[in-house]
């Protein structure tokens, strides 16, 4: 039997820091990873396939392109899976090399298999072949992820009705496709195959999209959807599916409407992957989605047991997880209390790309909180204008007294990329005197931070 000082079950985001920042520490620790390829949900089927597929769709079909040339602009008018999928493979299997010399260079011991507890510091592990290895660890950590939710009654076939990790296996661009579930990865992929001129509708149960968004930016995103075509039925309940002989599938919603479709897309919700863990033999149960509680230090209800990523639930980005990972491994090697990320960003990947961090409108309002807005349309700065942009935004929530940023909201391409200086200046305490200040390069979309917070003042000072 061998021992380690860790064994982390899982190489996705979380697992992955976790044994990383260990064997940094001079400890010894395996790596269990059931998949035969090492990255977890986050390369095979979620974060890296998602966003890479969106940039493929987004130069192939020329939509990027389309504010200089019109609407009729098309980079490859005879756009097929294939041709996405060809950059998808290239992306993969860079991001499965550059983990695998991690792993290698910092000398952690990767076991192909799927763990289960015998005990609370004993695992076996059964690897592809049947073959069977018990290892004794001082600490676990289980970051095994989370898969797409299958409700029962749902006629799932993988072709023409998919969930998320199915959708990557499509062998042809569907005519048409439903949506059902308006969540973040709902929205994304139902944005992506809208941009390939495919007609999306999405359902959701749900009166409005991503609520925990800033409503002004949502609705901002819904117009522009629209004005791709896409169709938005929300505040609509799915009643059942049914294929038809012609290889098309019919949601049946409650209110007595019909979406004829050749693929649906069912997104609604992820569970833990815990089942074949045997948690209860180390003295840990799940809850009703499979999910692991754990305090803010990442420790289970078995004290040497840890748990970070997707499969403790909120907010189960690929971000946090990393920083999650890390923390666990610094509490138990070093004692170092764990600080939960504060004012993290959130980036959404549709099309076009909504970011926040910090607090929305909403939540202002509801607490009470006296503040004013700054807004700036990208296409005002000069770099919008040279990339074509006709859409998007960027807006200021300040504090009306002291002027210190509260949170920033941005819509666009590089929403993404730009909302981390807008977290710098909020997490350092910043006010919108910075914006005014400062100088950014020109020209850039950056300078819709300036415009945004001469806005802003312009508001309190008319």
């Amino acid at each position: 039997m061998r021992h380690y000082d860790l064994v982390v079950i899982g190489s996705g985001p979380a697992g992955l820091k976790a044994a990383i920042q260990t064997a940094k520490y001079g400890r010894r620790v395996a790596m269990v990873e059931r998949s035969d390829r090492v990255g977890g949900v986050s390369v095979h089927t979620g974060t890296i396939p998602s966003k890479t597929l969106r940039e493929a769709a987004l130069y192939l079909s020329g939509t990027d392109q389309r504010g200089l040339y019109g609407r009729s602009y098309r980079l490859k008018p005879d756009l097929t899976i294939g041709d996405l999928m060809q950059r998808l493979e290239i992306t993969v299997r860079h991001e499965i090399e550059v983990i695998e010399n991690q792993l290698a260079r910092n000398g952690i011991h990767v076991l192909r298999g799927s763990a289960s507890f015998i005990d609370a510091h004993r695992l076996c592990v059964e690897g592809p072949d049947g073959e069977v290895e018990e290892l004794q660890a001082e600490h676990v950590l289980i970051a095994t992820g989370t898969r797409p939710q299958r409700p029962d009654g749902i006629p799932f076939d993988d072709e023409h009705v998919l969930d998320s990790d199915s959708v990557l296996k499509l062998r042809n661009l569907p005519r048409s496709l439903t949506v059902v579930g308006a969540g973040v990865i709902g929205v994304e992929y139902a944005s992506l195959f809208s941009t390939l001129d495919i007609p999306v509708t999405l359902v959701d149960g749900r009166e409005g999209l991503l609520g925990f968004m800033d409503r002004e930016i949502v609705q901002e995103f819904m117009h522009q959807c629209r004005d791709r075509g896409m169709v938005l039925r929300l505040g609509e309940q799915v009643e059942r599916l049914d294929k038809t002989g012609d290889g098309q599938v019919i949601t049946h919603l409650r209110s007595g409407k019909q979406v004829r479709s050749d693929v649906v897309l069912f997104a609604a919700g992820r569970i833990g992957c815990t089942t074949s863990l045997k948690l209860e033999n180390a003295g840990l149960e799940a809850d009703e989605r499979h999910r692991i509680h754990v305090n803010d230090n990442y420790q289970t209800a078995v004290p040497h047991i840890y748990a970070a990523g997707d499969v403790i639930g909120f907010p189960a980005l690929a971000s946090t997880s990393m920083q999650q990972g890390r923390q666990a491994a610094c509490h138990i090697f070093q004692g170092v209390g764990c600080k939960g990320p504060a004012d993290f960003p959130f980036g959404i990947y549709s099309v076009p790309e909504m970011s926040m961090v910090g607090m929305t409108e909403q939540e202002l309002a509801k607490q009470g909180i006296a503040y004013e807005t700054g807004i700036a349309r990208l296409r005002e700065t000069a770099r919008g204008q040279i990339m074509g942009l006709q859409d998007g935004m960027l807006k200021l929530l300040f504090d009306l007294k002291d002027h210190r940023i509260l949170g920033v909201h941005i819509l666009g391409e590089g929403a993404t990329e730009l909302i981390h200086i807008g977290q710098t200046v909020l997490i350092l305490g910043g006010t919108l005197e910075y914006f005014l200040e400062t100088v950014f390069n020109y020209p850039t979309l950056a300078e819709a931070y300036q415009i945004a917070a001469l806005d802003g003042y312009n508001r309190v000072n008319a």
